[in-house]
């Protein structure tokens, strides 16, 4: 014998399957795409104009810029591609300095951070 407050079966099955789809609706933006798909977008991007020859390849432009960085370790980069600027990051005294560099040309556009 069921106790006071039981439900019948019937009438929980209508919420739970809503709760299910509900949750489901909202993770799948999530799912879509990838964590970190944009830095491969980026990256991705960089090649493609890299074997065209349209820019240095991202290890030049490392070469280039990491040693004018004394005492700095280096993070890692991203790249824009609507801009074709790649930004170098470097960590210095609990600081980060970001470097954006043409991707064209390597020359260093600006630094910011301290």
């Amino acid at each position: 014998m069921p106790g006071p407050y039981a439900i019948p079966m019937p009438m929980l099955v209508k919420p739970v399957l809503i709760a299910c789809l509900a949750s489901l609706a909202l993770t799948s933006p999530v799912i879509a795409r990838p964590i970190g798909a944009e830095q491969d977008d980026g990256q991705r991007a960089a090649r493609e104009r890299r074997l065209r020859g349209q820019n240095l390849p991202a290890r030049e432009i490392e070469r280039r810029v990491i040693p004018r960085m004394p005492g700095a370790q280096y993070l890692g980069f991203d790249y824009d591609p609507e801009h074709d600027v790649y930004t170098l990051k470097f960590l210095r005294n609990g600081s980060v300095i970001w470097v954006e560099v043409d991707g064209h040309t390597g020359q260093i556009l600006r630094r910011m951070g301290s």
